[in-house]
């Protein structure tokens, strides 16, 4: 059976920076943490726009469940990295997918 087909995600960030590290730290040296597109846009619309997951779902042209799952793994990434001493690595693809042809954006 072929995978579920990947409803396009709209995303409205923009990625201004590859890669967010702790200072003194070498890249090389440290693990790497990827924070996917999606994911990304669902932390700027929930957390810092302060929308319910609802309205971040009609924002991204998904579901509220799957912001909320998006979000989940979001918030799980970040608080890992930064707890852990990890870098965060900014991919320009959504969640799961080889390319970026899944994003639509604003």
């Amino acid at each position: 059976m072929s995978p579920r087909y990947k409803k396009p995600r709209t995303c409205g960030c923009a990625i201004k920076g590859g890669v967010y590290k702790p200072t003194g730290i070498p890249l090389r040296e440290l693990e790497k943490i990827e924070i996917f597109l999606d994911e990304l846009e669902a932390l700027r619309l929930c957390d810092s726009r302060s929308l319910t997951q609802e309205e971040a779902g009609r924002e991204m042209g998904i579901s509220r469940g799957t912001v909320q799952r998006i979000l989940s793994s979001a918030r799980q990434k970040v608080a890992t990295a930064l707890s852990g001493c990890k870098a965060i690595i900014l991919q320009e693809r959504i969640c799961g997918d080889k390319a970026a042809d899944t994003i639509k954006r604003k």
